[in-house]
Formats: C-alpha cells, structure tokens, sequence
C-alpha cells in the first residue's frame, strides 16, 4: 500500500508539474488507448451469428423460435422475420435437431405425408392426400425462384369414373408473392405453366392459371382453339416479326450513319387464313382403254326329206326339159355368225391437293427516317442535306435488308429529318453536372476525415510551440552537487568549478537548473543527479531561493 501511496503522489505531482499541452497529449492518449483496449475486449467477447434458416413464413418462424426457447439456444431475428440467427457453431447442430422434429416444414404437405402408414383409409382419402402432396411440392419448387417469394398452387381434377367426360379436363391456378412488388417476365411465366402442367397428368398448359398479388393475370389463353386464343398467337407473331425485320434494317443503318441516326418501322400484313385446295383435270384426248370385250356367236341348221336325188349336175339345175322326177318334201339348209366387240376407254385426269398453311406475308410498308447531317458548332451550326444518290443506296440497303418484293406491292417511305436532340442534350448536360457534383462530394467526403486529422495536428503543435520551456527546479541545492563534484574531481579540475556553476572558493550556491544544464550534470555525473532527482520526487518541491 505504501508504495501505491508513493506512486500515487508521484504521480499527482508530475501531472502539477506538466504544462497544457502535456496534458491534453497525455489525457488524448489515455483516452485513445483505454478505446482501443474496451474495443478490443467488445469484439473478442462478441458472439459470432450465423444463419440458421431463410425464407421463413411466419408460422414456420414460429415453430423454430418456439423450438430454441425450448433449447435456451440464443437468437437473433433478421429483418422481416424471415430469417433467424443463431450461434455460428451451434448452426449444422441445430439444424439436425430440429429436422428430426419436422421442422420447418415449408409450405403446405409435401410426399412426405405418405411416411407415416394409414391403414383403413378410403381411396377419397389417399387421392385428397396425393392431390395435397402435388400442390405441395409444386409450391415449394416454385418458391425457390429468384424473383418468387412464396407460392401456392390449387389442382382440379376430374372425378375418377367409368365413363369419362372429354369435357371435362384438369385444371391448375398458380398465386404467387413477387419479391419486391415487380412483375414477373413471360419467360418465368412460361416456365411456371410447363412446370405445373407436366407435373399433373392429362393438364395442358393453357390450363393453368397464374396471379401475382397485386391482383395482376400472369397468363394468357394461347389456345388456337379460342378466338382470344387465336387474337393473341396472331398479334404476338405480327410483332414478332415487324419486330424482327426493323432490327435488321436498323443495324445496317445504324452500322452506317452511327448510332441513333436512324429510326426503321415495320408493318407487316400477314395472311392468317390457312386454304385447303383440291383441283381434278380431265384429258381428252388422253384417252386409256380400260377393259375390252369380245363376244364371237356361230349357228349351223339343216333340214331334208327322206327321197334321194342324183348327184351331179343335173341336181343342181333345175329346167323344165332336163328336171328328173323328185318325189315332193321339204328341204331347208342355213348358217348365222355373229361376233360382238365391247370396248371400254378411260379418260386421263390429274388430281393435285394444295395446304396453304397461315402465317404468308401478304405486304410490307416499311417507314425509315434518317437524321441530317449537320456541320459547325452553336450558331453556325447547319444542316448538310444528303444526295438522292446517298439516299437511293440507303433505300436499297433497307430494301434489301428487310425483303421487300415489289410484285407483292411492298413500299419504302425514306426520308430525311433533323432529330429533336434538344431534350437529349439537355438531359446530358443535366447528368454530367450531376455526376461532378457527386465526383467532389464524395471527394470532399474523402478528404474531410484527414483533414480533421492534419487540422488536429496542427493544433497541437501549436500548442507545443507555444508552451515556453519549463524549468525543473531541483530539491537538492546547486551548490551542493557542485560541491560534491569538485571534491570528486579535484584533481582533474583544479578549482572545483568545472561546469561553469561552482564558485573558485568551493561553496555551495544554491540556484535553479535549466534543461540543458540538467543534461550536462546528468552526462558529467549521473550518480549524483539520479539522487536529486529521487529526493525531488519524494520531498515535493524544496529548492531554496537565495
């Protein structure tokens, strides 16, 4: 204790003995070091967290906060309550712990409400359960999209009888939570529909329904069947392809003129209508026998009687002179032949069946404008018309580019117009000064902390520079010290006044010693100094004045 005393009141008098500027250095560093040491044990005994779950509903959240009050297992809440924040190597533990109770489930049931054996249910039952397991599942694999928060889906499905009903299909409605109130693209759109509906048997796409939760219709009826179906497949393919053919024209300009010297229209007219033509041309004087029949008929019939006449020729004339008697009967001798020919020819024909399938280009009108060039800058700035010969080799290459065909009627409206680049160029202007008031703001922003830290400098030189020299008065007297080195030194010194501050007779003269004279005494004899300086610190300040 004595000696905490000692130093106690050394210290108090060494702080008496410090001028201002001493002060505020020793106090400034004091302060800095007990900061930098409460820093250094804050972060050391700081907690480490780590994330335990994301994307949490509220119930869910519940479920697990419930379950580390349970442990006494320290949390923290991130913003929103989604996530929840725990000791960072008490993470992977917690986490099999509480997945062997089920939790967090996520949202609705999923397959996993067929682990647990059901006996005795009906098949009512086990299909509501099946349905259950689908739309849960379908919910979470939605819900792991970026721009997706959380999602629900409800599946219709037809009831399973005999006779099935073609009328009848299943159908699915999609309720999404979009992150950050922004609306889903069509391709996320899309993707969402084909998941679902490959998921569910018999279930098309265009089935399945989706709303955001602002209330907004995500989907379309792309039906062809449908005359809104039919509306929007023909709108979205008109665009499409204006769309399409503007481009390749610009990119030429622009390849060109530069960039933004010119702007390509496109209107399409486009023949929808899809023709089934069936044509039958006869030939004839193409004519192929196609079956000939030939029918050949022969009769043979005689009659005679029963009396005989001579063979000759006598038989065979017949006068009155020379006619033999014949005795009277009859005599009949005949032969018929006919022969029928039936000749069948075929007329040649062509048949030919066209499809015209939808989607021909019936006409294009296209619709490009061309910046003026311009020369010279403010007031003597001026437009410099293009040739005809310029602009006929820039309509050739739109022409060109977007295929026009002058048979189908196609047209090219090319003109030459100065652009409105006022508002441009003043909304330029407007930026680039705003970008270099930001550029010195945080440049000022940059420079403000070291030039507090120079001007905090400054100052306390200043301080130092204008603090005067102190003098350390000694307890021990002048004399006394000097005295004692003369007769130290005697015979090196001859007088006893080797440092300037003894008398030729030996006597002691008390006085006051300067900083410079104290680092000469302490140089010559320090045995002798460092006892001065310890009697000056126990006794206080004791320097006699003459």
């Amino acid at each position: 204790m004595n000696n905490l005393s000692k130093l106690g009141t050394q210290l108090v008098e060494i702080w008496k003995q410090l001028g201002a500027s001493q002060r505020i250095s020793v106090l400034a560093a004091t302060i800095v070091v007990l900061g930098g040491l409460i820093s250094v044990a804050f972060w050391s005994s700081r907690t480490d967290y780590g994330l335990l779950y994301g994307k949490l509903s509220d119930t869910e959240s519940a479920k697990v906060i419930a379950a580390l009050d349970e442990a006494k297992i320290p949390y923290k809440i991130g913003s929103g309550g989604g996530s929840i924040l725990i000791p960072a190597d008490k993470v992977h533990q917690i986490r099999m712990q509480l997945a062997s109770r089920g939790v967090p489930q996520g949202e609705g049931v999923g397959f996993e409400i067929f682990d647990k054996p059901n006996f005795g249910i009906s098949d009512f039952v086990q299909r509501a359960n099946y349905t259950r397991a689908v739309q849960g599942e379908l919910s979470r694999t939605i819900s792991q999209l970026d721009e997706i928060d959380s999602a629900r889906v409800m599946i219709v499905l037809p009831e399973n009888r005999l006779l099935l009903d073609k009328d009848k299909q299943p159908t699915a409605s999609v309720f999404v939570r979009v992150r950050g109130n922004t609306q889903l693209q069509t391709s996320a759109i899309n993707s969402i529909r084909f998941l679902v509906a490959n998921s569910v048997e018999g279930l098309k796409p265009n089935n399945v329904s989706i709303v955001d939760n602002l209330g907004n219709v995500l989907s379309e009826n792309s039906d062809n069947d449908s005359l809104t179906g039919m509306t929007t497949t023909q709108l979205a393919a008109r665009r499409n392809l204006e769309q399409y053919l503007a481009r390749k024209a610009q990119d030429v300009l622009e390849k060109v003129l530069g960039p933004g010297q010119a702007i390509v229209r496109v209107s399409a007219e486009i023949n929808f209508d899809t023709v089934t033509r069936t044509e039958e041309k006869f030939d004839p004087d193409g004519q192929v026998v196609r079956s000939q029949t030939k029918n050949d008929e022969n009769t043979d019939s005689s009659t005679s009687s029963g009396s005989s006449s001579s063979v000759g020729i006598s038989a065979n004339t017949n006068t009155e002179t020379n006619s033999p008697a014949v005795a009277s009967g009859p005599v009949n001798n005949s032969k018929n032949r006919k022969t029928v020919s039936t000749i069948e020819y075929e007329i040649g024909k062509s048949t030919s069946s066209v499809i015209q399938s939808a989607g021909g280009i019936k006409r294009l009108s296209t619709a490009v404008t061309i910046a003026s060039r311009f020369e010279g800058e403010g007031a003597e700035r001026k437009a410099l018309p293009r040739t005809n010969d310029e602009l006929e080799k820039l309509r050739r290459v739109v022409q060109n580019a977007v295929g026009t065909d002058n048979e189908r009627g196609d047209q090219i409206a090319l003109e030459e117009l100065p652009f409105n680049d006022q508002f441009a160029a003043t909304l330029t202007q407007e930026l680039n000064q705003q970008q270099k008031r930001q550029f010195w703001w945080q440049l000022a922003g940059n420079a403000a902390y070291p030039a507090l830290g120079l001007a905090a400098l400054a100052v306390l030189l200043m301080l130092f520079k204008r603090t005067p020299i102190q003098e350390i008065p000694i307890g021990v007297p002048v004399g006394r010290i000097v005295g004692q080195r003369s007769n130290g030194h005697a015979n090196g010194n001859g007088n006893g006044n080797g440092n300037g501050h003894g008398h030729g007779n030996g006597e002691p003269q008390p006085g006051i010693v300067t900083v410079d004279v104290l680092n000469r005494l302490v140089k010559e004899n320090p045995a002798n100094m460092t006892q001065a300086i310890r009697e000056w610190m126990n006794k206080g300040r004791t320097a006699e004045n003459p």
